[in-house]
């Protein structure tokens, strides 16, 4: 079949290289379309990364969260009992909780506010699996001490990490009451927070004095080595309240990303903009086919007439419409990729290009271009040459 397509004399190729500017125009709108589709699903991932990256970290096999909690910025709280419970049943090795809140920050270097994630451990039992609050958990048993993330949004929440070299501790503010930072870790801005704190619990209860101890939002259980993850899951679930959850890390994960795919308008508002990009270049390529079969209508009707049949013009277009794909996927590619770094620089969240968005976004320009090329081809499989000639 692809010998037929591809013969010696390349016919595809000849047609649509034989008036450069409209070679030009055709790569520049598949290029432009490219580019948005990348762009549209660039954001989009690098929204649902920087949401979905505390998860990561998170050290635990089993984590208890309210039915109502479907992502951080809107976690709901459940009694403390409930861990109690899951704690006395058979294969769970510990269990600890964790808790969240968005905070009001001072900043430092010109007292402006913004909102900020604080993450509320038990440092004997941290709740994260990261080395450098590893190293500061003494620290954080001390009342009204704090990590900061230096992968914060510097600019807007001022530039602590140099400040902490001047002075350590370095006293801020968090809902107006005074802590001290003693060290840094690496976690990341998201959609929802610009930076990101970790304290004992001890001082979370003190910044969210509305808060209850007995009010967690995040149950962590660690799972005996040699029991079943899934069977002390169902243990769990079976005696446990019907408004609480036992999810693994990856359903935890999966729970977050559902909310900003399909929960909030983050998700379909993206993907409108995938296929608007889809239809822009759609259009294009249509235009520039549909003008070259009409410019050759004479020749392929002669060629018609001489027995060949729409079999072969139809080839003709498909190699016309995955030349203008891969000409017009590069500079796309190339653009994005640029564009990418421009924005990671810019907001800091984590875009960069992914083999699998490159795949997804080259299937897209070739299914756009060789669908438009099937409804330029309906001009002349309807034409008779007797008629045109």
């Amino acid at each position: 079949m692809f010998r037929k397509l591809f013969r010696k004399t390349p016919l595809a190729w000849l047609q649509i290289s034989r008036q450069k500017a409209r070679l030009l125009v055709a790569i520049a709108g598949i290029s432009f379309a490219d580019f948005l589709m990348f762009f549209q699903l660039g954001v989009r991932d690098a929204l649902f990364d920087s949401q979905v990256s505390p998860y990561s970290t998170l050290q635990g096999d089993l984590f208890l969260v309210n039915k109502l909690s479907d992502n951080l910025q809107s976690v709901k709280s459940f009694s403390r009992d409930n861990l109690y419970q899951a704690a006395g049943i058979d294969g769970v090795a510990s269990v600890s909780s964790l808790y969240i809140g968005q905070a009001t920050w001072r900043n430092p270097e010109n007292q402006t506010s913004r909102q900020i994630f604080v993450y509320g451990i038990n440092p004997n039992r941290p709740a994260f699996d990261l080395p450098e609050v590893n190293q500061h958990l003494d620290q954080l048993k001390l009342l009204n001490r704090a990590l900061f993330d230096r992968a914060s949004a510097l600019p807007l929440i001022g530039d602590v990490p140099t400040l902490l070299k001047k002075q350590n501790p370095l006293s801020v503010q968090a809902n107006d009451y005074e802590i001290k930072i003693v060290g840094l870790f690496t976690l990341g801005i998201s959609f929802s927070a610009e930076a990101n704190l970790i304290t004992s619990d001890s001082t979370f209860l003190r910044l969210f004095s509305q808060r209850q101890a007995h009010e967690i939002d995040v149950g962590i259980v660690k799972v005996e080595s040699k029991a079943s993850v899934e069977r002390v899951q169902a243990s769990l679930q079976a005696i446990l309240p019907d408004n609480l959850l036992v999810l693994t890390l990856d359903e935890f994960t999966a729970r977050e990303l559902a909310y900003w795919n399909t929960g909030s308008a983050i998700g379909p508002t993206f993907n409108l903009g995938v296929a608007i990009g889809f239809l822009v270049g759609a259009v294009v390529v249509y235009q520039i086919l549909y003008t070259d079969v009409s410019d050759h209508l004479s020749e392929y009707a002669t060629l018609k007439a001489m027995g060949y049949s729409d079999a072969y013009f139809i080839g003709v277009i498909i190699q016309e419409a995955l030349v203008l794909a891969a000409l017009g996927f590069v500079p796309g590619f190339l653009l994005s990729n640029g564009l990418y770094a421009l924005f990671k620089s810019a907001t800091l969240l984590p875009i960069a290009m992914k083999l699998s968005r490159a795949t997804t976004v080259l299937m897209l320009t070739i299914v756009m271009c060789i669908g438009a090329g099937a409804i330029a081809m309906r001009k002349l499989q309807q034409a008779d040459p007797a008629d045109i000639f």
